[in-house]
């Protein structure tokens, strides 16, 4: 999986087509991210002492990795995203709109 914790990204396909947001959480297994403010959905839950109150909590749902697109921080564009490595011999991520380094 190409994109990553903290990234910014651009939601291409579904309900919330055109939002952007930055990316919580990461499951490469499952091919799934969670988005700040995207696919939203209400969960009903129930009271736990003094820790939670009861009532219908809004949080972000998963959204699969092939319905978002990498937000380049150079160009400001949505990329597919390459690799390449450096001379240092590290593995580079790089936008395939400006060839920029992105990481």
């Amino acid at each position: 999986m190409k994109i990553k914790k903290n990234d910014t990204v651009l939601v291409i396909s579904g309900k919330d087509k055109g939002k952007k947001g930055k990316v919580r959480f990461a499951f490469p297994k499952d091919n799934r991210l969670f988005i700040e403010g995207v696919n939203m959905i209400k969960k009903h839950a129930k009271a736990k002492g003094q820790a939670r109150q009861a009532g219908i909590i809004e949080l972000e749902g998963p959204v699969n990795v092939a319905s978002v697109m990498l937000m380049c921080d150079k160009c400001n564009k949505p990329t597919r995203v390459g690799y390449r490595k450096l001379e240092d011999g590290r593995r580079v991520r790089v936008c395939r709109t400006c060839h920029e380094v992105m990481d």
